[in-house]
């Protein structure tokens, strides 16, 4: 296999990140210390939540929104099937079904259109994923589940710093997620939080990532079957840090996203994203363009194939939930999935990151022309 020269993602790392993680360990408290706090005030403060709650990943967080809800076995919750699996795996994980709703072709969330179909009398939440950054319909999905007295979890994992209609995403339902990967906006190497307006949901879920102690009771008194999903001292110092650059990240993704455009936008055989929703600030995660209909999966993974041997990575963001093998034999409601299966099958993510250089940008775009024009070949 060739090697990589230009990766799919890259965290942007600074000396004062490093420095910052350093002098954690130059203490003596490495977890549940004054960076974890500051971490969450400094984040609850940049998108106006009332609490945050830090956590290992955003996978543990969104299980806990499960879990400090309340729903269970025999419960519902509507999610996309076009999403990263930690979205559904969560629901089965408190044994209650993910319901699969498709997504609208534009932007790749849920479809308002097709969800209140879905909804049973077991459905008690909506799961609403803001995909690749881009923020879903809220208006529409708020009020199908105020219609159907339904709570609402925010997977904003990949959507740190978007907005809707001038709110921060995250903060529309009664809670929501945001996730720090590597391939993030901004990263704690692994890493999460919570944000929410509900101090009673916010006190379990601190509890229920702590082992399930209560912040009144001795640290060998559990108050509730809870898990280990603590961030440390270390991770908490280089969010802080990340954040402090946050807005100039974000910017910086616009503007690759922008070169992308402009490079791309006059090929027919793609559908690139739109820069820019109304009412609505996209915090670019990936850059995903989607392959026109007369191209098939067989030709969008050739297409990767050709550019990973050529030095350039590239991602099948994202390959259905109710596609993959942990779900097929799960006894899961699938609901028509048309837009979900077109989209799995001929979407590419491209190169992107915050310092990926214009000609890697150019170069990317010229591989990838280049490999297409060799599979319409094929077809003709």
């Amino acid at each position: 296999m060739a090697q990589i020269r230009i990766p799919l993602s890259s965290p942007d790392i600074t000396e004062a990140d490093i420095e910052a993680v350093v002098s954690v360990l130059r203490t003596t408290q490495l977890s549940l210390g004054p960076k974890m706090e500051a971490f969450e005030h400094a984040l609850a403060a940049y998108v106006g939540a009332t609490h945050a709650v830090a956590v290992n990943s955003g996978t543990s967080g969104l299980h806990l929104c499960v879990r400090s809800l309340g729903i269970g076995e025999g419960d519902e919750v509507i999610v996309p099937s076009f999403t990263f699996i930690a979205a559904a795996n969560v629901i089965r994980m408190e044994r209650a079904t993910p319901v699969f709703v498709d997504i609208d072709p534009i932007t790749l969330n849920l479809d308002p259109t097709k969800v209140e179909a879905a909804i049973t009398s077991r459905t008690r939440a909506l799961m609403i994923v803001h995909t690749f950054g881009r923020p879903a319909e809220m208006t529409q999905l708020l009020a199908i589940a105020k219609r159907h007295n339904l709570r609402v979890i925010e997977d904003a994992c990949e959507a740190i710093g978007a907005e809707y209609h001038e709110q921060k995403a995250g903060l529309l339902g009664d809670t929501g997620v945001f996730a720090f990967y590597p391939n993030k906006q901004m990263t704690t190497g692994e890493g999460g939080m919570i944000v929410t307006g509900n101090g009673e949901l916010a006190a379990t879920a601190r509890s229920l990532r702590n082992q399930g102690r209560r912040r009144t009771g001795d640290w060998l008194e559990h108050a509730e079957l809870g898990f280990n999903y603590r961030l440390s001292e270390m991770n908490c110092a280089l969010g802080l840090q990340q954040l402090r650059r946050i807005e100039s990240m974000l910017a910086r993704r616009a503007e690759v996203a922008s070169w992308y455009d402009q490079r791309l936008r006059k090929n027919a055989s793609l559908v690139l994203p739109a820069l820019d929703m109304a009412d609505c600030r996209i915090s670019w995660f990936v850059y995903v363009v989607l392959l026109a209909p007369q191209f098939s999966r067989e030709d969008r993974d050739a297409i990767v194939r050709q550019l990973g041997s050529e030095g350039i990575a590239c991602g099948r963001y994202f390959a259905p939930i109710h596609l993959q093998p942990a779900y097929r034999n799960a006894a899961v409601p699938v609901n028509s999935l048309e837009v979900t299966e077109f989209a799995g099958e001929r979407c590419i993510a491209l190169p992107f990151f915050n310092r990926i250089a214009p000609a890697e940008v150019e170069e990317v775009c010229a591989r990838l022309e280049a490999a297409i024009l060799q599979r319409l070949a094929r077809l003709r």
